[in-house]
Protein backbone atom coordinates (compact mmCIF):
# COMPACT_ATOMS: atom_id res chain seq x y z
CA UNK A 1 0.00 0.00 0.00
CA UNK A 2 1.07 3.62 -0.58
CA UNK A 3 1.18 5.86 2.46
CA UNK A 4 -0.87 9.03 1.93
CA UNK A 5 0.42 12.01 3.92
CA UNK A 6 -3.05 13.58 3.99
CA UNK A 7 -4.63 10.41 5.38
CA UNK A 8 -1.84 9.87 7.92
CA UNK A 9 -2.13 13.43 9.27
CA UNK A 10 -5.94 13.33 9.26
CA UNK A 11 -5.95 9.99 11.09
CA UNK A 12 -3.36 11.21 13.61
CA UNK A 13 -5.36 14.37 14.32
CA UNK A 14 -8.09 12.26 15.89
CA UNK A 15 -5.64 11.60 18.72
CA UNK A 16 -5.22 15.39 18.95
CA UNK A 17 -9.04 15.67 19.09
CA UNK A 18 -10.01 13.06 21.68
CA UNK A 19 -6.97 13.42 23.95
CA UNK A 20 -8.53 16.60 25.29
CA UNK A 21 -11.09 14.36 26.99
CA UNK A 22 -8.36 12.16 28.47
CA UNK A 23 -6.46 15.14 29.90
CA UNK A 24 -9.04 17.74 30.93
CA UNK A 25 -11.84 15.34 31.92
CA UNK A 26 -10.47 11.91 32.87
CA UNK A 27 -7.09 12.82 34.34
CA UNK A 28 -7.63 16.44 35.32
CA UNK A 29 -10.81 18.19 36.34
CA UNK A 30 -13.34 15.39 36.73
CA UNK A 31 -11.50 13.72 39.68
CA UNK A 32 -10.91 17.11 41.35
CA UNK A 33 -14.43 18.37 40.69
CA UNK A 34 -15.95 15.03 41.67
CA UNK A 35 -14.38 15.00 45.13
CA UNK A 36 -14.78 18.73 45.85
CA UNK A 37 -18.08 19.63 44.14
CA UNK A 38 -20.21 16.63 43.17
CA UNK A 39 -19.37 13.96 45.75
CA UNK A 40 -21.20 13.87 49.09
CA UNK A 41 -18.74 11.35 50.60
CA UNK A 42 -17.35 12.05 54.06
CA UNK A 43 -13.78 10.91 53.30
CA UNK A 44 -11.25 10.88 50.47
CA UNK A 45 -11.15 7.07 50.61
CA UNK A 46 -14.90 6.72 49.95
CA UNK A 47 -14.72 9.30 47.13
CA UNK A 48 -11.86 7.30 45.60
CA UNK A 49 -14.03 4.17 45.77
CA UNK A 50 -16.90 5.96 43.96
CA UNK A 51 -14.56 7.20 41.22
CA UNK A 52 -12.95 3.79 40.79
CA UNK A 53 -16.39 2.18 40.55
CA UNK A 54 -17.48 4.67 37.86
CA UNK A 55 -14.38 3.89 35.77
CA UNK A 56 -14.99 0.16 36.17
CA UNK A 57 -18.66 0.34 35.13
CA UNK A 58 -17.66 2.17 31.95
CA UNK A 59 -15.03 -0.47 31.31
CA UNK A 60 -17.61 -3.27 31.57
CA UNK A 61 -19.89 -1.60 28.99
CA UNK A 62 -17.09 -1.08 26.46
CA UNK A 63 -15.61 -4.52 27.08
CA UNK A 64 -18.94 -6.16 26.25
CA UNK A 65 -19.58 -4.05 23.14
CA UNK A 66 -16.07 -3.84 21.67
CA UNK A 67 -15.50 -7.20 19.94
CA UNK A 68 -19.13 -7.59 18.85
CA UNK A 69 -19.28 -4.14 17.23
CA UNK A 70 -15.84 -4.77 15.74
CA UNK A 71 -17.11 -7.92 14.04
CA UNK A 72 -20.13 -6.07 12.65
CA UNK A 73 -17.92 -3.20 11.44
CA UNK A 74 -15.64 -5.59 9.56
CA UNK A 75 -18.52 -7.39 7.87
CA UNK A 76 -20.23 -4.19 6.74
CA UNK A 77 -17.29 -1.77 6.43
CA UNK A 78 -18.81 0.35 9.22
CA UNK A 79 -15.65 1.43 11.05
CA UNK A 80 -16.04 5.13 10.31
CA UNK A 81 -19.78 5.08 11.02
CA UNK A 82 -19.26 3.56 14.45
CA UNK A 83 -16.40 5.99 15.13
CA UNK A 84 -18.68 8.94 14.31
CA UNK A 85 -21.45 7.57 16.54
CA UNK A 86 -19.20 7.11 19.57
CA UNK A 87 -17.55 10.48 19.00
CA UNK A 88 -21.00 12.12 18.97
CA UNK A 89 -21.98 10.29 22.18
CA UNK A 90 -18.75 11.37 23.90
CA UNK A 91 -19.07 15.02 22.86
CA UNK A 92 -22.73 15.32 23.92
CA UNK A 93 -22.22 13.68 27.31
CA UNK A 94 -19.07 15.69 28.03
CA UNK A 95 -20.83 18.97 27.32
CA UNK A 96 -23.71 17.71 29.50
CA UNK A 97 -21.45 17.91 32.58
CA UNK A 98 -22.03 21.69 32.42
CA UNK A 99 -25.59 21.14 33.71
CA UNK A 100 -24.72 18.92 36.70
CA UNK A 101 -25.09 20.87 39.94
CA UNK A 102 -23.25 20.51 43.27
CA UNK A 103 -23.96 17.29 45.18
CA UNK A 104 -25.45 15.52 42.15
CA UNK A 105 -22.74 12.86 42.08
CA UNK A 106 -25.03 10.17 40.65
CA UNK A 107 -25.82 12.27 37.54
CA UNK A 108 -22.15 13.25 37.24
CA UNK A 109 -21.18 9.56 37.27
CA UNK A 110 -23.84 8.72 34.65
CA UNK A 111 -22.67 11.46 32.25
CA UNK A 112 -19.04 10.56 32.88
CA UNK A 113 -19.64 6.85 32.20
CA UNK A 114 -21.47 7.57 28.92
CA UNK A 115 -18.87 10.14 27.84
CA UNK A 116 -16.08 7.66 28.55
CA UNK A 117 -17.95 4.95 26.64
CA UNK A 118 -17.97 7.37 23.70
CA UNK A 119 -14.25 8.04 24.13
CA UNK A 120 -13.25 4.39 24.51
CA UNK A 121 -15.68 3.12 21.87
CA UNK A 122 -14.38 5.54 19.25
CA UNK A 123 -10.83 4.34 19.89
CA UNK A 124 -11.74 0.79 18.83
CA UNK A 125 -12.55 1.92 15.30
CA UNK A 126 -9.84 4.59 15.22
CA UNK A 127 -7.23 1.93 16.02
CA UNK A 128 -8.84 -0.44 13.49
CA UNK A 129 -8.27 2.12 10.72
CA UNK A 130 -4.50 2.18 11.40
CA UNK A 131 -3.64 -0.75 9.05
CA UNK A 132 -5.62 1.01 6.29
CA UNK A 133 -3.68 4.26 6.75
CA UNK A 134 -0.12 3.01 7.28
CA UNK A 135 1.97 0.33 5.58
CA UNK A 136 3.80 -2.22 7.78
CA UNK A 137 7.01 -0.17 7.40
CA UNK A 138 5.29 3.01 8.60
CA UNK A 139 2.92 1.60 11.19
CA UNK A 140 5.18 2.14 14.25
CA UNK A 141 5.88 5.74 13.24
CA UNK A 142 2.23 6.57 12.44
CA UNK A 143 1.00 5.04 15.70
CA UNK A 144 3.61 7.05 17.61
CA UNK A 145 2.72 10.21 15.66
CA UNK A 146 -0.89 9.82 16.73
CA UNK A 147 -0.02 9.54 20.40
CA UNK A 148 2.49 12.39 20.08
CA UNK A 149 -0.10 14.73 18.55
CA UNK A 150 -2.55 13.55 21.20
CA UNK A 151 -0.25 14.64 23.98
CA UNK A 152 0.47 18.06 22.53
CA UNK A 153 -3.15 18.67 21.46
CA UNK A 154 -4.64 17.50 24.71
CA UNK A 155 -1.93 19.38 26.57
CA UNK A 156 -2.60 22.68 24.77
CA UNK A 157 -6.31 22.69 25.54
CA UNK A 158 -5.58 21.50 29.07
CA UNK A 159 -3.20 24.45 29.50
CA UNK A 160 -5.99 26.84 28.48
CA UNK A 161 -8.40 25.05 30.84
CA UNK A 162 -5.87 25.30 33.68
CA UNK A 163 -5.54 29.05 33.10
CA UNK A 164 -9.35 29.28 33.14
CA UNK A 165 -9.36 27.43 36.48
CA UNK A 166 -6.55 29.42 38.10
CA UNK A 167 -7.64 32.82 36.76
CA UNK A 168 -11.38 32.65 36.02
CA UNK A 169 -11.77 36.44 35.86
CA UNK A 170 -9.42 36.59 32.84
CA UNK A 171 -12.01 34.65 30.85
CA UNK A 172 -15.09 36.38 32.26
CA UNK A 173 -16.08 33.59 34.68
CA UNK A 174 -17.46 34.40 38.12
CA UNK A 175 -15.46 31.69 39.91
CA UNK A 176 -13.51 28.42 39.58
CA UNK A 177 -16.70 26.35 39.41
CA UNK A 178 -17.97 28.19 36.34
CA UNK A 179 -14.52 27.92 34.73
CA UNK A 180 -14.34 24.12 35.20
CA UNK A 181 -17.88 23.60 33.90
CA UNK A 182 -16.96 25.68 30.81
CA UNK A 183 -13.80 23.58 30.42
CA UNK A 184 -15.95 20.48 29.93
CA UNK A 185 -17.85 22.23 27.12
CA UNK A 186 -14.58 23.34 25.49
CA UNK A 187 -13.44 19.69 25.39
CA UNK A 188 -16.61 18.66 23.55
CA UNK A 189 -16.14 21.41 20.94
CA UNK A 190 -12.41 20.64 20.49
CA UNK A 191 -13.12 16.91 20.13
CA UNK A 192 -15.84 17.48 17.52
CA UNK A 193 -13.94 20.03 15.40
CA UNK A 194 -10.66 18.09 15.13
CA UNK A 195 -12.49 14.86 14.29
CA UNK A 196 -13.56 16.37 10.96
CA UNK A 197 -10.29 15.66 9.04
CA UNK A 198 -10.51 11.91 9.73
CA UNK A 199 -14.19 11.82 8.80
CA UNK A 200 -13.58 13.70 5.53
CA UNK A 201 -10.17 12.49 4.31
CA UNK A 202 -9.54 8.99 5.67
CA UNK A 203 -10.95 6.34 3.36
CA UNK A 204 -12.15 3.12 4.87
CA UNK A 205 -11.29 0.20 2.58
CA UNK A 206 -14.51 -1.47 1.55
CA UNK A 207 -14.38 -5.20 1.98
CA UNK A 208 -15.05 -7.20 -1.17
CA UNK A 209 -17.95 -8.98 0.50
CA UNK A 210 -19.26 -6.08 2.60
CA UNK A 211 -22.78 -6.74 3.87
CA UNK A 212 -25.85 -4.58 4.32
CA UNK A 213 -26.67 -3.43 7.87
CA UNK A 214 -28.99 -6.27 8.91
CA UNK A 215 -26.85 -9.01 7.41
CA UNK A 216 -23.68 -7.39 8.75
CA UNK A 217 -25.12 -7.64 12.26
CA UNK A 218 -26.03 -11.30 11.79
CA UNK A 219 -22.75 -12.27 10.12
CA UNK A 220 -20.77 -10.11 12.53
CA UNK A 221 -22.18 -11.97 15.53
CA UNK A 222 -21.37 -15.27 13.82
CA UNK A 223 -17.84 -14.03 13.01
CA UNK A 224 -17.35 -12.93 16.63
CA UNK A 225 -18.03 -16.47 17.81
CA UNK A 226 -15.68 -17.92 15.17
CA UNK A 227 -12.82 -15.56 16.01
CA UNK A 228 -13.31 -16.01 19.74
CA UNK A 229 -12.68 -19.72 19.21
CA UNK A 230 -9.86 -19.04 16.72
CA UNK A 231 -7.89 -17.00 19.25
CA UNK A 232 -7.29 -20.27 21.07
CA UNK A 233 -5.41 -21.40 17.92
CA UNK A 234 -3.73 -18.02 17.44
CA UNK A 235 -1.83 -18.60 20.67
CA UNK A 236 0.63 -15.75 20.14
CA UNK A 237 -2.24 -13.28 19.77
CA UNK A 238 -3.87 -14.71 22.88
CA UNK A 239 -0.68 -14.47 24.95
CA UNK A 240 -0.06 -10.90 23.83
CA UNK A 241 -3.65 -9.91 24.63
CA UNK A 242 -3.28 -11.34 28.14
CA UNK A 243 -0.01 -9.50 28.62
CA UNK A 244 -1.57 -6.28 27.34
CA UNK A 245 -4.58 -6.88 29.59
CA UNK A 246 -2.37 -6.66 32.68
CA UNK A 247 0.28 -4.07 31.89
CA UNK A 248 -1.97 -1.53 30.16
CA UNK A 249 -4.28 -1.73 33.16
CA UNK A 250 -1.50 -0.34 35.30
CA UNK A 251 -0.87 2.45 32.80
CA UNK A 252 -4.56 3.37 32.50
CA UNK A 253 -5.06 3.24 36.25
CA UNK A 254 -2.20 5.68 36.83
CA UNK A 255 -3.69 8.01 34.20
CA UNK A 256 -7.16 7.88 35.75
CA UNK A 257 -6.31 7.83 39.45
CA UNK A 258 -3.08 9.87 39.78
CA UNK A 259 -4.81 13.17 40.55
CA UNK A 260 -7.16 11.50 43.03
CA UNK A 261 -4.13 9.93 44.73
CA UNK A 262 -2.30 13.26 44.92
CA UNK A 263 -5.40 14.91 46.39
CA UNK A 264 -5.75 12.16 49.01
CA UNK A 265 -2.18 12.58 50.27
CA UNK A 266 -2.62 16.33 50.59
CA UNK A 267 -1.17 17.97 47.48
CA UNK A 268 -2.95 21.15 46.31
CA UNK A 269 -5.09 20.90 43.18
CA UNK A 270 -3.09 23.56 41.33
CA UNK A 271 0.15 21.58 41.78
CA UNK A 272 -1.48 18.37 40.57
CA UNK A 273 -2.68 20.11 37.43
CA UNK A 274 0.81 21.47 36.77
CA UNK A 275 2.14 17.91 37.08
CA UNK A 276 -0.36 16.72 34.47
CA UNK A 277 0.79 19.46 32.12
CA UNK A 278 4.39 18.36 32.63
CA UNK A 279 3.43 14.79 31.67
CA UNK A 280 1.68 15.97 28.50
CA UNK A 281 4.52 18.09 27.19
CA UNK A 282 7.25 15.58 28.11
CA UNK A 283 5.22 12.81 26.44
CA UNK A 284 4.89 14.79 23.18
CA UNK A 285 8.50 14.35 21.96
CA UNK A 286 8.99 11.14 23.96
CA UNK A 287 6.32 9.23 22.02
CA UNK A 288 8.20 9.82 18.76
CA UNK A 289 11.60 9.25 20.39
CA UNK A 290 10.42 5.95 21.85
CA UNK A 291 9.59 4.77 18.33
CA UNK A 292 13.27 5.27 17.43
CA UNK A 293 14.27 3.47 20.62
CA UNK A 294 11.99 0.58 19.63
CA UNK A 295 13.65 0.33 16.21
CA UNK A 296 17.09 0.02 17.80
CA UNK A 297 16.35 -2.63 20.43
CA UNK A 298 13.16 -4.15 18.99
CA UNK A 299 9.55 -3.22 19.71
CA UNK A 300 8.99 -6.07 22.15
CA UNK A 301 12.14 -5.18 24.12
CA UNK A 302 11.11 -1.53 24.21
CA UNK A 303 7.75 -2.58 25.70
CA UNK A 304 9.58 -4.60 28.37
CA UNK A 305 11.71 -1.59 29.30
CA UNK A 306 8.58 0.55 29.70
CA UNK A 307 6.91 -2.10 31.90
CA UNK A 308 9.95 -2.22 34.18
CA UNK A 309 9.96 1.59 34.34
CA UNK A 310 6.32 1.60 35.45
CA UNK A 311 7.15 -0.82 38.27
CA UNK A 312 9.64 1.72 39.58
CA UNK A 313 7.08 4.51 39.10
CA UNK A 314 4.60 2.68 41.36
CA UNK A 315 7.30 2.14 44.00
CA UNK A 316 8.37 5.79 43.87
CA UNK A 317 4.72 6.82 44.13
CA UNK A 318 4.43 4.91 47.40
CA UNK A 319 7.29 6.90 48.97
CA UNK A 320 6.25 10.27 47.51
CA UNK A 321 5.94 12.99 50.16
CA UNK A 322 6.83 16.36 48.59
CA UNK A 323 5.24 18.11 45.62
CA UNK A 324 8.54 18.09 43.71
CA UNK A 325 8.39 14.29 43.92
CA UNK A 326 5.09 14.44 42.05
CA UNK A 327 6.65 16.69 39.41
CA UNK A 328 9.60 14.31 38.99
CA UNK A 329 7.25 11.34 38.63
CA UNK A 330 5.25 13.31 36.05
CA UNK A 331 8.43 13.67 33.96
CA UNK A 332 9.26 9.96 34.25
CA UNK A 333 5.71 8.92 33.32
CA UNK A 334 5.84 11.24 30.31
CA UNK A 335 8.97 9.48 29.05
CA UNK A 336 7.25 6.09 28.87
CA UNK A 337 3.47 6.62 28.66
CA UNK A 338 3.21 7.45 24.96
CA UNK A 339 5.81 4.86 24.03
CA UNK A 340 4.13 1.91 25.70
CA UNK A 341 0.73 2.87 24.27
CA UNK A 342 1.90 3.54 20.70
CA UNK A 343 4.16 0.51 20.38
CA UNK A 344 1.54 -1.81 21.90
CA UNK A 345 -0.92 -0.70 19.22
CA UNK A 346 1.52 -1.04 16.32
CA UNK A 347 3.01 -4.32 17.64
CA UNK A 348 -0.49 -5.80 17.71
CA UNK A 349 -1.02 -4.99 14.02
CA UNK A 350 1.89 -7.36 13.27
CA UNK A 351 0.13 -10.26 14.96
CA UNK A 352 -3.39 -9.99 13.51
CA UNK A 353 -5.03 -10.38 10.07
CA UNK A 354 -5.58 -6.82 8.82
CA UNK A 355 -8.77 -7.80 6.99
CA UNK A 356 -10.36 -8.40 10.42
CA UNK A 357 -8.74 -5.37 12.09
CA UNK A 358 -11.87 -3.90 13.74
CA UNK A 359 -12.80 -7.25 15.22
CA UNK A 360 -9.32 -7.99 16.53
CA UNK A 361 -8.95 -4.45 17.85
CA UNK A 362 -12.33 -5.04 19.48
CA UNK A 363 -10.73 -7.85 21.47
CA UNK A 364 -7.67 -5.64 22.04
CA UNK A 365 -9.82 -2.89 23.55
CA UNK A 366 -12.09 -5.38 25.30
CA UNK A 367 -9.22 -6.84 27.30
CA UNK A 368 -7.84 -3.37 27.93
CA UNK A 369 -11.22 -2.41 29.35
CA UNK A 370 -11.61 -5.59 31.39
CA UNK A 371 -8.20 -4.79 32.83
CA UNK A 372 -9.40 -1.29 33.68
CA UNK A 373 -12.09 -2.98 35.75
CA UNK A 374 -9.38 -4.49 37.94
CA UNK A 375 -7.05 -1.52 38.41
CA UNK A 376 -9.30 1.24 39.79
CA UNK A 377 -11.23 -1.20 41.96
CA UNK A 378 -7.96 -2.75 43.18
CA UNK A 379 -6.74 0.66 44.28
CA UNK A 380 -10.11 1.48 45.85
CA UNK A 381 -10.39 -1.80 47.77
CA UNK A 382 -6.77 -1.84 48.97
CA UNK A 383 -7.15 1.79 50.05
CA UNK A 384 -10.32 1.02 52.03
CA UNK A 385 -8.89 -2.14 53.61
CA UNK A 386 -5.53 -0.62 54.62
CA UNK A 387 -6.78 2.92 55.22
CA UNK A 388 -3.86 4.16 53.12
CA UNK A 389 -3.89 5.49 49.57
CA UNK A 390 -0.15 4.70 49.38
CA UNK A 391 -0.75 0.95 49.57
CA UNK A 392 -3.47 1.39 46.96
CA UNK A 393 -1.07 2.87 44.40
CA UNK A 394 1.61 0.28 45.25
CA UNK A 395 -0.79 -2.59 44.58
CA UNK A 396 -0.81 -2.03 40.81
CA UNK A 397 2.82 -3.19 40.53
CA UNK A 398 1.38 -6.73 40.49
CA UNK A 399 -0.26 -6.00 37.14
CA UNK A 400 3.00 -4.85 35.55
CA UNK A 401 4.87 -7.93 36.77
CA UNK A 402 2.28 -10.35 35.37
CA UNK A 403 2.10 -8.41 32.09
CA UNK A 404 5.88 -8.47 31.68
CA UNK A 405 6.13 -12.21 32.29
CA UNK A 406 3.42 -12.93 29.71
CA UNK A 407 4.92 -10.55 27.13
CA UNK A 408 8.25 -12.37 27.38
CA UNK A 409 6.49 -15.48 26.05
CA UNK A 410 5.26 -13.85 22.81
CA UNK A 411 6.97 -15.42 19.76
CA UNK A 412 6.46 -13.42 16.54
CA UNK A 413 7.70 -16.18 14.21
CA UNK A 414 5.26 -18.67 15.67
CA UNK A 415 2.58 -16.00 15.35
CA UNK A 416 3.25 -15.52 11.62
CA UNK A 417 2.81 -19.27 11.01
CA UNK A 418 -0.46 -19.51 12.94
CA UNK A 419 -1.72 -16.35 11.21
CA UNK A 420 -1.22 -17.97 7.80
CA UNK A 421 -3.17 -21.02 8.95
CA UNK A 422 -5.98 -18.77 10.21
CA UNK A 423 -6.20 -16.95 6.87
CA UNK A 424 -6.37 -20.26 4.99
CA UNK A 425 -9.12 -21.50 7.30
CA UNK A 426 -11.17 -18.29 6.95
CA UNK A 427 -10.81 -18.34 3.15
CA UNK A 428 -12.16 -21.90 3.12
CA UNK A 429 -15.15 -20.86 5.25
CA UNK A 430 -15.89 -17.89 2.96
CA UNK A 431 -15.78 -20.22 -0.08
CA UNK A 432 -18.09 -22.70 1.64
CA UNK A 433 -20.60 -19.93 2.53
CA UNK A 434 -20.57 -18.56 -1.04
CA UNK A 435 -21.32 -22.04 -2.44
CA UNK A 436 -24.19 -22.49 0.02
Amino acid sequence: MQDSRKEIISWSLYDWANSAFATTVMAGFFPIFFSSYWSTANSAQVSTFYLGLANSLEAVLVAILAPILGSIADKGSFKKRFLIFFTFLGCVMTSGLWFVQAGMWQLAVLFYILATVGFSGSLIFYDALLPAVASPKKVDFVSSLGYSLGYIGGGLLFLVNVLMYLNPSWFGFANEVAAVRAAFVSVAIWWAVFSIPLIVFVKEPREAHAKRSTRAVRDGLKQFAITFKAIRDLKVVGIFLLAYWFYIDGVDTIIRMAVDYGTAIGFPASSLIVALLITQFVAFPSAIAYNTFGKRIGVKNALMVAIIAYCFIAILGFFMSAIWHFYALACIIGLFQGGIQALSRSYYTRLIPTEFSAEFFGFFNMLGKFAAIIGPVLIGVVTLVTGSNRYGILSIIILFIIGGILLSKVDEQEGAQSLQSFRTSMAAKELEESID
